[in-house]
């Protein structure tokens, strides 16, 4: 573990002391060696913890994530190189360490095996972001989108906290490993309840529930491109995670837990799907589209089932790629056009052909197209949720329907249809844009191969 942990913290001396000509290609080079590295936590054992230490330890639920986080590290640098090129030279370098910043803090909440340990790794992950969003944001909403960011996570950690603190006092330990073997401790009292309640908001906030997503939109569309593809890919992977790994620890839900958050989850799936179809603003559908995800995700988390499970696992993954390329997608538009607005950003496909065939490769894996792993995931959700009630499916049949037609929409609106009249000359997409894109999609081709190795199952 140390031997991924120490050389992300490292980036930072390699950000502040690189000189200026290499700046970007030493953090590039160095965090890619770092991702490549990383692969081998994807090494299948019959062990259920791997890389055991006293404060970290490697599961199956948490080393696809774990390499995925990784993996975006070089991306992102890759994806804010051009919007930083104006900037002098000392607020390029407070950037990467802010993106460097974020990083350990993320590999040290995905990989924790003490509760609190999580929890302060879970909450530091915040501070970065917010510089992220509050100080390289395009637009003055900036603050009011990290305002909202900041009371929202903070109102629904605090509970957290407090009841991390009222296991410790019941059980005298916070070891993940340990407490799977206990007995649950949260009973169906009011307290019980109440405690199970609370440790879920702070995870159904950061996922984010549908009825408690109103930051993740303003967030996305006011953030960077580094700071939208930090959140979409791996912030909102730490509310998934969190549902799977204490959802095992409170034992059977009782049912006035469950009800409430599954009906919300999938309501919210059909919900933002529609909302979708009348969105004006390219980052802000994205940012729509991934509260949808999300919501199979979370209806998942909470049947507690092995295959729910390792369908929620997949397509956290698939997402967290796939998101982050359509927001690479949707700035490289941006920089060329200066706007958001679909209807401004119309019929691209003549003018940057190569970059069509990457706006439809992603919302093709986007609308769960077989052989991507987005469809082998919603289909394992899916059939998981007709298991339990055959009700679901009338629900997440009408939010996939409205999935393929709203990413339909998207991709015809922006590369088909008259060019309008203001966009007179537009620049070539560069070769770093083409391999950002490639970056993305391999992987997610890859790993239709041998999806087991982010299903979440041991194998």
């Amino acid at each position: 573990m140390l031997k991924i942990i120490l050389p992300t913290i490292m980036l930072l001396p390699t950000a502040l002391l690189s000189p200026p000509k290499f700046l970007w290609t030493n953090t590039t080079m160095y965090s890619l060696l770092i991702a490549a590295l990383s692969l081998q936590w994807l090494i299948p054992t019959y062990y259920p913890y791997k890389f055991l230490s006293s404060w970290t330890g490697i599961n199956q639920i948490s080393s696809p994530l774990l390499v995925l986080s990784c993996w975006l590290l070089p991306l992102m640098i890759m994806a804010s190189q051009n919007h930083l090129q104006q900037e002098p030279m000392s607020r390029k370098r407070t950037f990467i360490s802010t993106l460097v910043l974020v990083q350990p803090f993320i590999l040290l909440a995905f990989s924790a095996t003490e509760l609190a340990l999580f929890y302060i790794a879970f909450e530091a992950t915040l501070i970065p972001t917010l510089i992220l969003i509050t100080r390289w944001g395009n637009q003055p909403e900036r603050l009011s989108a990290g305002t909202y960011l900041l009371f929202y996570t903070l109102v629904s950690s605090l509970p957290l906290l407090i009841t991390i603190m009222h296991l410790y006092v019941k059980i005298g330990t916070l070891h993940l490993p340990t407490l799977e073997l206990t007995h649950p401790t949260l009973s169906t009292s009011w307290t019980g309840m109440l405690a199970g309640l609370a440790l879920l908001m702070a995870f159904m906030v950061k996922a984010p529930l549908y009825g408690l997503h109103l930051w993740l939109p303003k967030a996305h569309v006011e953030a960077p491109i580094a700071g939208s593809m930090l959140l979409a890919a791996l912030l909102l992977k730490l509310g998934g995670y969190g549902i799977m790994r204490v959802t095992l620890l409170m034992g059977p839900l009782s049912n006035f837990l469950h009800y409430p958050f599954l009906t919300l989850a999938l309501w919210g799936a059909l919900m933002t799907s529609s909302i979708c179809l009348r969105q004006t603003d390219l980052k802000s559908l994205i940012a729509y589209s991934s509260v949808s995800h999300m919501g199979l995700v979370i209806a998942a988390g909470m049947i507690q089932t092995h295959w729910s499970f390792s369908g929620a696992m997949i397509l956290m993954i698939s997402h967290g790629l796939t998101s982050s390329m359509l927001f690479c997608l949707a700035n490289t538009n941006y920089e060329r056009t200066h706007s958001r607005i679909l209807l401004l950003t119309r019929g691209l496909q003549p003018l940057l052909p190569l970059m069509a065939t990457w706006w439809l490769l992603a919302n093709l894996t986007n609308m769960a197209l077989p052989p991507t792993t987005n469809l082998m995931a919603e289909l394992t959700i899916m059939i998981t949720l007709f298991n339990w009630s055959a009700l679901t499916i009338i629900l997440t049949g009408i939010a996939t329907l409205l999935t393929a037609s709203y990413t339909l929409f998207m991709l015809l609106i922006t590369q088909r249809g008259p060019i309008p009249s203001h966009i007179t000359s537009i620049q070539n997409s560069t070769t770093r844009e083409h391999l950002l894109m490639a970056l993305h999609i391999i992987p997610m081709f890859l790993l239709i191969l041998k999806p087991e190795l982010i299903s979440g199952v041991p194998l």
